[in-house]
Formats: structure tokens, sequence, C-alpha cells
């Protein structure tokens, strides 16, 4: 039995290949006290994204202390700090938290409430781990960066093109801009990939790997006012530009790994923006409990039936082995939906 002075974790101490028996590794933390907005959430599940890979991916740097990773959990409020009006003990929650604090990796984890959401009552822990992280980037893009109108009638007409429709985040992004009112289209590679985009809300699938304008253009389709990229900016850039409607907006979560020639929109009068769902937490913005709304908000939509979760696998008891098991899985770059570790072997 743990101490209740102490928690399981699995954490790294260097960032090593994933085929590494040292590069995740089962550990014993001190339990964490909340304090001020703080809540102590008892975590009871943990989904893996790309973010983790990146961050885990070999480096030549050595931490002195344990580092704990992981970004997307659901879990039990166990104390809440002086500060806290939103949550109270019991309250079960799901959130990704923030990529400056330890992450949620282990047994018990603190938390700002301002980011964290009630989980939806028709889930289990792993069906709304799966969704924290991707819902609230496909939400922050949809909505605050690529300025989509949350009434459907505003839409009508209008379209959006998610490069990567199969993966975490376009699994959301076509169910939420299809809840908006448009068209959505989707770019995916392999069959399996297009049948679980159309699932999830795509009404049209093309391919990466040609021409987006002419495809659209095929598909009777007029120019997307939208294009929200998930895969390889710089690759896709021209590509985007080209297809791209007059006045359009463009967002992305990729960065790029090599230039990106924004005048290109110019003559478009194109905008363009990034999203990175860390950044209210990171900055702690004014509108920070934008993410705790939102979070909220989905859980209904999930309730009501109109958002579905993403989860693809699940692998459990939670452990080191399991955990480097679901790395290997999400860096491989063919999942579709969300793989969840969940369960402490207690």
């Amino acid at each position: 039995m743990t101490n209740i002075a102490s928690m399981k974790a699995v954490a790294l101490k260097e960032y090593l290949p994933i085929d590494r028996e040292d590069s995740l590794i089962d550990v014993e933390l001190d339990r964490p006290t909340p304090q001020g907005k703080d809540i102590l959430i008892r975590v009871q599940a943990v989904s893996i994204n790309p973010v983790d890979v990146k961050v885990r991916s070999p480096k030549d740097r050595k931490e002195e202390q344990y580092r704990v990773i992981g970004w997307d959990a659901s879990g039990i409020v166990e104390a809440v700090g002086e500060g806290v009006t939103l949550f109270q003990p019991g309250d079960e929650v799901y959130y990704a938290g923030s990529i400056t604090r330890p992450g949620s990796n282990v047994q018990f984890q603190l938390v700002d409430e301002r980011i964290v959401g009630h989980k939806p009552k028709n889930l289990d822990w792993a069906e709304a781990a799966a969704l924290p992280l991707t819902t609230i980037t496909a939400w922050e893009a949809i909505y605050d960066r690529l300025g989509v109108s949350k009434n459907p009638e505003d839409n009508a007409g209008k379209s959006i093109l998610i490069i990567g429709a199969a993966g975490g985040v376009g699994s959301i992004a076509t169910q939420l801009a299809n809840l908006a009112g448009l068209t959505v289209i989707g770019t995916a590679s392999r069959k399996d990939s297009a049948d679980w985009a159309l699932k999830h809300g795509a009404h049209h699938i093309i391919t990466h790997y040609d021409d987006f304008a002419s495809q659209i253009e095929k598909l009777g389709l007029d120019a997307p006012e939208y294009i929200f990229c998930l895969n390889s900016t710089d690759k896709h850039w021209d590509n985007i530009v080209k297809a791209l409607a007059p006045q359009g907006n463009v967002c992305s979560i990729v960065e790029t790994k090599g230039p990106v020639d924004l005048t290109k929109l110019q003559d478009k009068s194109g905008t363009f923006a990034w999203e990175f769902m860390f950044t209210r937490p990171m900055f702690e913005t004014k509108d920070m409990a934008a993410q705790h709304e939102l979070l909220n908000t989905v859980a209904k939509l999930v309730e009501d039936g109109k958002v579905v979760t993403t989860l693809t696998e699940r692998l459990s008891p939670f452990n080191a082995a399991n955990m480097r098991e679901a790395h290997r899985r999400v860096e491989s770059g063919s999942m579709i939906g969300k793989l969840v570790v969940e369960g402490f072997d207690n």
C-alpha cells in the first residue's frame, strides 16, 4: 500500500529513445498539498499525445529531480486550496493542465481550477481522459483563432478544410466544425482514417498528397473560408495558400521545420494564427478560465450525444512499461483517435 505522504508516478531524468527501459521509469514522489486556486486531483486515467512524445524525445540534457510529464487526464478532486471556488472534494473532473508544471503521469496532481472541467457524466475515466487537450485545441482554434461563429446560421454555405482530420485534434475539430454548421472537408491518407473522419463529422475526404484546390473544385465546392492545419505546416503551405478563399483564415498547431512565406497570403488578404492550448495557463491570461468554461460546455455536448469521445485504445495498469508502450504507438505516427493508460495498481 502506498504511504499517504507519497505517491506513485512515471517519470524521467534523461531524455532517451523510447526503446530504452530507463526512458520512463516507475518512481515514488512526495504527495503535494493544494494552495490558492490549485486543486489536488487523484488521477484515474491519462491520455498520451504527440506533445508527450516531443517533450520526452532524446535531448542532450539531464534533470536533477524526476520530471513528470503528461497533459491529458481525468480524476477525482481529493482536496482544494483556500482560493478554490469552482470545485470541491469528490468532484469528477477532466483537464489537460499546464506544460510549465508537473504533468499527469502521477497518482495525485496539482492543477489550477481555472483550466479544469467537470467530467462528462456518461463517460468512464478513460473515455473522458481522451478528450481535454484535443478538445481545448480544437475549440480554441475554431472559435478563438479562426473566428468561426457559434451560430450555425451564420456559417451557412461556408466550409473548413481540416488537414489531418483523423488524428486526436482532427477527430474533435470535425465534430465541432460540423456542429457549427460548416461544410467539413478533411484530409486522410488511408481508408481506415478516412472512414474515421467521416464517422466523426467530415462531409468530404480528400488526400493531402495531391493539390487541395483542384480536389475541392472536383467536389463542386467553393474555396474554404477556413483552413485548420494539423500536419506539416511548411510542407502544405503553398497548397494551403492556393486553396484558401479570398479573405480567408488559416490556423495551425504544427511548428514549421522550414521557412513559411506569409506574404503569399497578402493578395488574398488572408490571416494566419497559431493555436497553442497551453498559452492561457502558461501566461495566466485574464481569460484563463475560458478553458474551464469550454470543457464544461463540451461535457454537456457529450452528455447530449452531440460530441463523442475519440478513445480507440486502452492500456492498464498505469505503470512505466505501459506508458513506454503508449509512447511507442503514438510515436509511430499512425494512431487513429486516442490512446489512454488507466488504473494504478495499488
